[in-house]
């Protein structure tokens, strides 16, 4: 089998890439600076050459703030891409993995089914990304949809680096308490995706770490576990604007995980744990 990876130089891309690599998989990677997804000619000609059985699609638009001002080049990345990317499989027969997100649901009060048919994505980001899953649904019959959350590896910006390096800084941190969600490490989360290219059990999942938590616990956790004084001020949303709004609630059901017989990932703890002894 030879995959194709997009967005191959990002945070998750990079532990995709190296998956692929230890278990002797061909592979071949693209990012933005070797080719422009938007350009639907352009990725013709990509998997004319490349012929790939697989594509594993990383590659995204993923600042949430940035996206309420960058609606159209948003939507361009993450649905247009996608659909041109999608139309590229359906074409050749190959099968698509692509990523979505927490983000395409609104908020409940509790865990988002994987068949949950109502959305309401409070924000641009999370409605681009359902605009991706629908492209994908489509076009696309041999496809996984694989949302995920609060994404945090060893490559690239992410919400663990940026607390190690304030707390170099400042005694105390304030730090929203009512957002609710799963950490998701990109180490644990590329080999589940492998995984599933393999396979042909398609359908919509969703793979985070186990276990739930707030922004501000996360950063407790962050803290303790990397030995830092730094203390966690709990704060509500409310005083911590933004220009994207977030969901409170980004709790994941794992049904269809479990129903396909795929290993649920580690609890975020100790997730959490690897990512720092690896930093």
């Amino acid at each position: 089998m030879k995959v194709l990876v997009t967005g191959a130089n990002g945070q998750l891309g990079t532990d995709v890439m190296a998956v692929l690599a230890q278990r002797g998989t061909a592979a071949v990677g693209t990012d933005v600076d070797t080719l422009d997804l938007t350009d639907a000619a352009a990725v013709r000609a990509l998997f004319a050459a490349q012929q790939p059985d697989a594509v594993i699609h990383c590659a995204a638009f993923t600042d949430v703030n940035a996206a309420e001002q960058a609606r159209e080049r948003c939507f361009a990345v993450n649905e247009g891409a996608t659909r041109n990317v999608a139309a590229a499989c359906a074409a050749c027969g190959a099968k698509l993995l692509y990523t979505s997100t927490d983000y395409v649901f609104g908020d409940s009060g509790t865990a988002f089914l994987e068949t949950d048919a109502e959305k309401r994505p409070c924000n641009v980001y999370g409605e681009s990304k359902l605009a991706g899953e629908q492209a994908v649904q489509a076009l696309c019959s041999r496809a996984f949809i694989v949302r995920i959350s609060w994404v945090f590896g060893l490559h690239g910006k992410n919400f663990v680096k940026t607390m190690l390096r304030l707390s170099e800084t400042h005694d105390t941190l304030r730090v929203v308490d009512d957002q609710i969600g799963s950490p998701t490490y990109t180490a644990d989360l590329a080999p589940l995706l492998v995984d599933m290219i393999g396979s042909d059990r398609y359908g919509v999942y969703h793979a985070t770490n186990e276990g739930v938590c707030s922004w501000a616990e996360f950063a407790a956790e962050i803290f303790r576990q990397a030995g830092r004084p730094t203390q966690v001020e709990p704060v509500p949303s409310a005083d911590y604007p933004s220009p994207a709004v977030r969901p409170l609630n980004s709790r994941l059901s794992k049904a269809s995980l479990d129903a396909a017989g795929f290993a649920r990932l580690p609890d975020w703890r100790d997730a959490l744990r690897r990512f720092l002894s690896d930093l």
